[in-house]
């Protein structure tokens, strides 16, 4: 199996959220092939290493608005 991700597989995982495009965290992780968790760790514990408006949390709830 090759190891690079091919844009077609990455183009189908991008949806909109809040007029932007955006990648689930599952489906970084998938991408990466290591757990949601981690991604998520890794975001938290590495601030600094991406643009402020590059992540955000959502709810259920949030999607409605």
């Amino acid at each position: 199996m090759n190891d690079i991700a091919r844009i077609e597989d990455l183009q189908d995982r991008i949806i909109e959220l809040r007029g932007q495009k955006a990648l689930l965290d599952v489906d970084v992780a998938d991408i990466f092939g290591v757990e949601t968790k981690r991604i998520n760790e890794a975001v938290k514990n590495n601030p600094d290493k991406s643009p402020p408006d590059t992540s955000f949390n959502s709810t259920r709830q949030s999607g409605m608005d």
